[in-house]
């Protein structure tokens, strides 16, 4: 019998215009369920599954392996994240178009060597022509969009304090006129997107980040704005002379640089006499509870590989500053979280740096399940992150 809203495999192949076989091998490697089986084994698929199938093959086009795939689009489709993941894919697009041009120069520049007698350094031609590596950047990119999204969509929904983490954060800044900003880790930029109107107009931002691709994506979130710049660098060595920056910003990130105190040499070196370095990060209490709870499900899965907070955290990270630091001072945002959509919490718990995606693939329903049950009447989960202020020496 036909159900109302539902395709039957058939339909769902023809729709897509790909084969049963496809279909049915895409449900037995747990890369796109049907929403429904009833209890002849007949599969049935809605528009939600369409629209996930249509970024699967999308991603496959792209040349991702199905073993990618499936962890890339585990979340389930509901419409913010299909928002979301439109919006990444074109950032995807834009990055091959980006890197596919890079080719194209280098073999350009290769061929008229060639054509005046000068000796190509094959070497470097490699690096730049290098398919494999150019697919694992598409695909940390995606992922580093996805996590940083969900990460952030959380807070965003279902924080107590009116005031967001990004106003909030930007307030403690307190920058003036005439500044030189310099943000280490600057993601995809959200920290000024949001506080875009409370810039001031006289002012000199440079974002920089370890990934290339968070750069071009921070670059395209900005726009055509005289006020940022972008650079590629590793915090632990800045691309800035001495005495040069008024304020120096690092949010959730200094918990994962490898020599915090190289980090801290580096920041009171570029920093103005009288300048401030402002670093936010939590204690071993934040978000204690999705540890649990995925604890509860299955207890080999460890959400982060590393007690990040154990590297630099609010218990420790004031003793790691006064070392090349002093005037350090913490500063509590005070919140929590009470979610009652298991689709957000799921995202966030898929988006950690932990072995979770090993244990929960092939049991993805019954995660969603399990979680969906343990949020039917709100889910209070713990916040304990702040600001550490910091004077140069």
């Amino acid at each position: 019998m036909k159900l109302a809203g539902y395709y039957s495999s058939g339909e769902f192949a023809n729709k897509a215009h790909i084969t049963k076989k496809t279909i049915r091998y895409y449900d037995e490697h747990n890369i796109l369920k049907p929403s429904f089986v009833n209890e002849n084994g007949a599969r049935f698929y809605t528009d939600e599954d369409f629209a996930r199938l249509q970024q699967i093959l999308f991603l496959k086009y792209l040349g991702f392996s199905l073993d990618d795939i499936r962890e890339m689009t585990m979340r389930n489709g509901d419409q913010s994240f299909l928002s979301e993941s439109l919006q990444m894919q074109m950032g995807l697009i834009e990055e091959r178009l980006e890197q596919m041009q890079l080719m194209k120069q280098a073999l350009k520049e290769a061929a008229q060597a060639v054509g005046n007698g000068v000796q190509v350094d094959w070497s470097q031609m490699l690096q730049v022509v290098n398919v494999n590596e150019m697919e694992q950047k598409l695909k940390n990119q995606y992922l580093n969009s996805s996590n940083i999204s969900a990460r952030i969509n959380l807070h965003k929904e279902y924080a107590a304090n009116p005031e967001g983490w990004f106003p909030w954060l930007f307030t403690q800044c307190r920058i003036r006129q005439e500044d030189t900003v310099l943000e280490l880790g600057c993601g995809d930029a959200s920290l000024w997107l949001e506080n875009r109107k409370r810039i001031p107009d006289n002012i000199k931002i440079i974002l920089s980040d370890l990934s290339d691709g968070m750069i071009r994506d921070a670059k395209r979130s900005i726009g055509n704005d005289k006020r940022f710049h972008f650079d590629v660098m590793d915090a632990h060595q800045i691309h800035m002379p001495d005495s040069s920056v008024d304020l120096l910003l690092a949010n959730h990130v200094l918990f994962y640089c490898e020599n915090v105190q190289q980090v801290f040499r580096e920041a009171r070196r570029v920093l103005k006499p009288d300048g401030i370095f402002v670093c936010s990060t939590y204690s071993g209490r934040h978000m204690k509870e999705i540890s649990e709870l995925v604890q509860e499900f299955d207890d080999r899965i460890v959400l982060s590989a590393e007690r990040l907070y154990e590297r630099f955290g609010k218990e420790n990270g004031a003793e790691l500053l006064q070392q090349e630091f002093h005037n350090v001072i913490w500063l509590p945002y005070e919140d929590h979280l009470n979610v009652t959509d298991a689709d957000a919490l799921i995202a966030y718990v898929l988006s950690c740096h932990g072995n979770q995606n090993r244990y929960i693939v092939d049991r993805y329903r019954d995660f969603c399940a399990f979680v969906n049950k343990k949020t039917e009447k709100g889910f209070y989960i713990t916040k304990d992150a702040g600001v550490f202020v910091a004077k140069k020496r």
